[in-house]
């Protein structure tokens, strides 16, 4: 190595970057030319073509996830003097749904393996007042839905699917979310589809999706969409208190040439995915998220944990990979230790497993672009850290 190749700088590598191009900045320019850009017919292609995709007969496009889950509480009748249970061990926005409807998040633990909540650790958290469960797919690992609703349907309780991270992971046999009564996704630009920002509300029911279609549009009994169809525009009606939900076309063109290559992305995600899981399988103190026994999962996020006989503590690691040029990320966060819940906390039931993969994991760069030179300097430097002969 010379004295400049010594001295240059390394190509910094991220932990995620959205897989667009060409075809995606034609599909903008084609609605751009068209003249219509708020939510109209791209919006309801995309709606039919995710449908499809997702093995379920209604999809209802929105302006994140989050909105997405905001509206399926909604529906769902979810309100003051309801409790509703989350797990800790996720993004922010699954605890901040219920409260936006007025109802209380209640917090469960997760299974250490998965990440995910589990029949078990919900039925610890349930409350008289519980009327529904948000279940998430946690970094793309499906959550196992049979149990939780055999546990939850008898007793009155909607399930609710948070599939934010899981386009393309797969439960049974099955596009992750398909047995769900609603599920929520997200199209933000880290997640495997993206849209920039987005979201869509999946259902088996009819009455669900007519209502989420009305309420992510001010409630209105006629569509704009619609009203602009017609050349003396129906007057509309404000049936109830809506939302500005709505997806643009914009976004909806972008999604759908996304999705026409999700199986893709998917794959090389989990070949991305096995590269790390060769590296590290026998590293003492390491372990690497897996598909669980009942599903497969997407990688949308390939989450490592570090245990105590690893040499290095999580933040520790982090700081290596960081001097490597590195960009790794914080596993999931804990929503219980948050400022925002720290008083309204209910307490109930252990959250140990969530509080050790809070403190214990981070997130490796995987993305579609990663090459494998990049691969293999991330592997390195965590296998330096394993100590000599790693």
């Amino acid at each position: 190595m010379t004295t400049s190749e010594a001295a240059s700088p390394l190509t910094r590598i991220d932990v995620m970057r959205p897989w667009l191009g060409e075809e995606e900045a034609q599909a903008v320019a084609e609605v751009i030319a068209s003249g219509w850009v708020a939510q109209g017919p791209r919006v309801r292609q995309f709606e039919d073509a995710f449908a499809h995709e997702q093995q379920i007969p209604y999809a209802v496009a929105v302006s994140s996830c989050t909105s997405a889950l905001h509206l399926a509480l909604a529906v769902a009748g979810i309100g003051p003097g309801d409790d509703v249970v989350v797990p800790s061990f996720s993004f922010i926005a699954t605890a901040n749904a219920p409260s936006y409807v007025g109802a209380r998040p209640v917090f469960a633990d997760v299974d250490r393996l998965s990440g995910c909540v589990t029949a078990e650790t919900v039925a610890a958290a349930l409350t008289p007042a519980t009327r529904a469960v948000i279940a998430v797919d946690q970094g793309g690992v499906p959550v196992d839905l049979e149990p939780l609703r055999e546990l939850c349907d008898p007793l009155g309780i909607f399930v609710v699917e948070d599939a934010a991270c899981a386009i393309g992971s797969r439960y049974k046999g099955r596009p992750a979310g398909a047995g769900a009564e609603l599920a929520a996704w997200s199209f933000h630009p880290r997640k495997i589809l993206t849209t920039g920002e987005g979201g869509m509300l999946t259902t088996p029911r009819k009455d669900f999706a007519d209502r989420a279609r009305r309420l992510r549009e001010h409630a209105m009994s006629v569509s704009a969409a619609d009203r602009h169809a017609s050349i003396l525009a129906p007057a509309e009606e404000y049936l109830e208190v809506g939302f500005n939900y709505r997806m643009t076309d914009l976004q909806a063109a972008v999604g759908l040439v996304q999705l026409g290559r999700l199986g893709q992305a998917v794959r090389r995600r989990r070949e991305l995915a096995a590269n790390y899981a060769v590296a590290f399988a026998n590293v003492p103190g390491l372990r690497l998220v897996a598909d669980p026994p009942y599903g497969t999962c997407n990688f949308q996020s390939c989450w490592l944990e570090t245990g105590t006989d690893f040499p290095l503590g999580r933040d520790e690691l982090m700081v290596q990979l960081a001097h490597d040029g590195i960009s790794a990320r914080r596993g999931i966060m804990a929503a219980h230790r948050q400022p925002a819940y720290l008083t309204r906390q209910p307490g109930g039931s252990s959250l140990a497993n969530t509080e050790w993969l809070t403190d214990n994991t981070l997130i490796l760069p995987l993305y579609h672009q990663l090459a494998m030179g990049d691969q293999v300097r991330v592997i390195d430097s965590v296998l330096r850290a394993a100590g000599p002969g790693r």
